[in-house]
């Protein structure tokens, strides 16, 4: 090698990494799909991922609720049916991103709140009450479900998103997954000895094996999910079956066994859900407005997760008109969500982001597969309970992982950012710490006091306020964007240390070719729907 080539080989190795609009490595794009064999395994496993959330919840709200074993089971079940249509919905008239829409853990205070009301108390029976609650559940969602609807099939979602420039979308992303850390580590920790393994095993098989092994990288990666979930789940029956338990406290046995969350003998083993099957909605005005708090929130991490999705499914930047095309259906879904009585509202599903980037399979076929699966199991109520009996702290492991995976989505983002700007530095400093700070403060005062730091008369108002800034993903995209548009807007060099000339083409839809070839409704209806 000459002197002249060596330096030259220096030189290589001192470029800075290229920006890439469409991230490289991703086996299947949103387009491109594998085998139908390899498509059902995949499908079959972001099932599994979205199966924690759509117990978690009714596990949380029920019993408060009035409802027993039996009333879950039919909770989850109605769920699983309607996360399957909505997904469906979403990705062919939506985004058409692969994003698997279920339940939202924002939603879990104002269906709390409801559940609190003392009108429903005067239901000794607690059917009756959980009947009763339901059906306030129901017509608070349907109201709520308006804003979004609004926001986006009238173009206004269209025209706020034009203003999110990488910079200011990184802390946005970011903490879409960040911001569930309480859901992680310290739901894995509820039962360690099954939680831990899961999470060591799911590392080594999706990060490790693949390298250690000179063999084509797929199967250990690709299935890590299932090969491990299926190993500690077995591993969790045979400590059960042997007693392990068996003089251990309630809240053990309930996060360890494999037996105890009675999804198995509350469920029917055929069973569909239909609108308004708990009866006629009914509605109260407090109450329709703390939901209205929460679906704003659903719709802004929902636009992240978004982002996020089209990142792992190497797709170009979402155009602004596709986000508030996919934030119109996502109102119709919460709109689904009260007309059949899920007690909760939907977004984005964090944990399917996740795994498009563990799989490395961003299909969008794949998403659709998962959806027939949440149908199926969701009618046959017995089957998808002894999958849905995986305990949570197995389900905790995977969002460890899961969540860590759709935070780096966000981080990507800084390629597009002068991240030597002192500027940038701050904004995005400043937007984390006060998106992790403020929903602490929050949080913990109410463990403190009993009631929120907003405290008027108003107890709805004081659950809107606390609704919104409990979500860090809400709180740092608004500081970001603000930062973003005001600190020194009239520098040359802002312009270009945000990232807004690499998005630019993006505000519309028929700057860039690209986007129709990711982002165009299918069977010709985007002659008749065009986007802007």
């Amino acid at each position: 090698m000459t002197a002249a080539e060596a330096a030259a080989k220096v030189a290589d190795e001192l470029v800075p990494h290229p920006v890439k609009e469409q991230l490289p490595g991703v086996d299947y794009c949103v387009n491109s799909n594998p085998s139908w064999a390899k498509a059902i395994v995949l499908g079959f496993q972001h099932y599994l991922v979205m199966l924690g959330t759509s117990v978690i919840i009714p596990t949380i709200i029920v019993p408060y609720m009035g409802g027993g074993n039996v009333e879950k089971a039919q909770v989850v079940q109605t769920l699983l049916f309607v996360s399957g249509v909505n997904t469906l919905l979403q990705t062919w008239f939506g985004t058409r991103l692969p994003v698997v829409v279920g339940g939202s853990f924002r939603f879990i205070t104002p269906s709390l709140y409801v559940a609190f009301s003392q009108r429903y108390y005067i239901y000794l029976n607690p059917y009756q009450r959980f009947i009763r609650t339901m059906r306030a559940i129901q017509g608070a969602l349907m109201v709520a479900s308006v804003l979004p609807m609004l926001l986006g099939f009238l173009g206004i979602w269209r025209i706020v998103v034009r203003f999110i420039s990488p910079l200011s979308a990184v802390p946005l992303v970011t903490l879409v997954g960040l911001g569930l850390y309480e859901q992680g580590f310290p739901l894995l920790a509820e039962c360690v000895e099954i939680g831990l393994p899961e999470l060591i095993i799911l590392i080594l098989l999706s990060q490790f094996i693949p390298h250690m092994w000179s063999i084509k990288r797929s199967m250990f990666d690709r299935f890590a999910v299932l090969l491990s979930v299926g190993i500690v789940w077995a591993y969790a029956a045979l400590l059960t079956v042997a007693g392990a338990y068996k003089n251990r406290p309630l809240n053990t046995q309930l996060s360890c066994r494999i037996d105890r969350s009675g999804l198995v003998s509350g469920s029917s083993w055929v069973s569909f859900p239909y609108p308004i099957q708990w009866g006629p909605p009914s509605l109260h005005a407090g109450e329709a407005f703390v939901m209205i708090a929460a679906a704003f929130v659903a719709l802004i991490e929902s636009t992240g997760a978004f982002i996020a999705a089209s990142r792992y499914g190497s797709a170009t930047h979402v155009p602004s008109s596709v986000l508030s095309r996919g934030v119109g259906w996502l109102g119709v879904g919460i709109f689904l969500d009260g007309l059949f009585g899920t007690g909760s509202g939907s977004t984005v599903s964090v944990e399917n982001v996740g795994l498009l980037a563990l799989t490395r399979v961003g299909s969008r076929r794949v998403i659709q597969i998962s959806a027939v699966f949440m149908l199926f199991f969701s009618i046959f109520g017995k089957f998808g309970a002894i999958v849905a009996s995986i305990p949570l702290p197995i389900v905790g492991a995977l969002y460890c992982v899961l969540f860590a995976l759709m935070s780096s989505a966000g981080l990507g983002l800084l390629q597009y950012c002068n991240i030597n700007s002192f500027r940038t530095k701050f904004i995005i400093g400043f937007s984390f710490f006060m998106g992790l700070s403020v929903p602490r403060y929050f949080t913990d005062y109410v463990l403190t006091s009993g009631h929120g730091p907003v405290h008027t008369r108003s107890v709805w108002f004081n659950k809107m306020v606390q609704v919104i800034f409990t979500s860090p993903a809400t709180v740092a995209g608004f500081v970001a964007l603000f930062l973003d548009l005001t600190l020194a807007r009239k520098n040359e060099s802002t312009r270009k240390d945000s990232g807004r000339h690499w998005w630019a083409k993006f505000k519309y839809f028929d700057k860039d070719p690209r986007s129709a070839e990711f982002y165009s409704l299918p069977y010709g209806l985007s002659k008749y729907f065009p986007s802007l």
